[in-house]
């Protein structure tokens, strides 16, 4: 039986770039960094220290040629925070490319981009 969600892989054009948008710029930390010096590289990171589910960032271009079959595509991810405000203010004044504060069923909510154009989603939970 499956009881939890562990990580969520995230393909990437460039790892740097992507790790410094989500530790400078969302606050997340690195938990861990591995690279076998013949192109697969992996970038593990998290909101907080500890969390139960993580991302890893992975090349596209490396994971498209090792298998081709994979969907490489940016999955519709929801985040929580129960400091939408701060958070939407923050990222606004990080230069994020943020969606207008909307409410929909179940809360509050925004959507924000990361530097390769992908777009993720926060909502408010308190």
């Amino acid at each position: 039986m499956i009881n939890q969600i562990g990580q969520i892989m995230l393909y990437v054009n460039d790892q740097d770039l992507a790790k410094r948008f989500w530790t400078e710029k969302a606050g997340f930390v690195v938990v861990s960094e591995e690279d076998n010096g013949q192109g697969f590289r992996y970038i593990e990171i998290a909101p907080v220290k500890g969390a139960q589910t993580t991302f890893v960032l992975h090349n596209k271009q490396f994971i498209a040629q090792m298998q081709p079959e994979l969907n490489l595509g940016t999955p519709s991810i929801m985040l929580f925070t129960d400091e939408l405000d701060s958070l939407y203010q923050s990222f606004k004044e990080k230069d994020i490319t943020v969606g207008d504060l909307v409410s929909i069923p179940g809360g509050r909510v925004f959507n924000f981009a990361d530097d390769e154009n992908n777009y993720f989603a926060v909502m408010e939970k308190k």
